[in-house]
């Protein structure tokens, strides 16, 4: 297994990674396929990522970076999506921060050469979505399958359902108000 810094991790010759990357592949390949049986699909999910494309906005996907590309691509395509919908999905491979860091957001941010504050994060994740908001991203809390295992006082996010999202897109669209460089959606199907 090859580190930042290009040398090997102790203990590990390139024989072995090259095993544990084929085990690995095949994994995802075939047995973290049943998966797809677990996770619920909301189709309006699919259906608001095409949407906010078509009104012109960038739509990047910032799931918890805990997979490899091969099983986030799958993911994607559960969600009725294909890798090419977004301009950035975040894996282990490609980013080297996690949620809730706010360090992973600007990163996202900044590989888009976007402000954060021209940003608006899409969550449904209180704890791991809504602190973008300290980068300076703006924030919309769905409520559709809602995540908040701390209870913390929502009533500071602005929210709603994804419907409620498209609309409030729409007319801010409309009516030339701010208008986002790019929206990011977490890949939390409902369960």
């Amino acid at each position: 297994m090859r580190l930042p810094s290009g040398k090997n991790s102790p203990g590990l010759s390139e024989k072995r990674c090259l095993r544990t990357s084929r085990c690995f592949d095949e994994f995802y390949g075939k047995e973290f396929q049943a998966a797809k049986g677990l996770c619920g699909v909301n189709p309006s999910a699919a259906i608001s990522v095409h949407t906010v494309k078509e009104m012109g906005l960038r739509v990047a996907l910032a799931t918890n970076p805990i997979f490899p590309a091969v099983a986030t691509q799958s993911r994607i395509r559960w969600a009725g999506l294909e890798s090419e919908d977004f301009e950035l999905y975040t894996t282990y491979e490609n980013i080297g921060y996690c949620k809730p860091n706010p360090d992973y957001y600007r990163e996202i941010a900044k590989r888009l050469g976007v402000s954060p504050e021209g940003c608006l994060m899409v969550g449904n994740d209180v704890t791991e979505d809504m602190v973008a908001s300290e980068t300076g991203m703006q924030v919309f809390l769905l409520t559709d399958c809602l995540i908040n295992k701390e209870r913390k006082d929502i009533s500071v996010y602005p929210r709603g359902s994804l419907l409620t999202l498209l609309k409030m897109s729409a007319r801010r669209l409309n009516s030339n108000a701010i208008r986002q460089d790019f929206m990011v959606f977490p890949q939390h199907p409902p369960m």
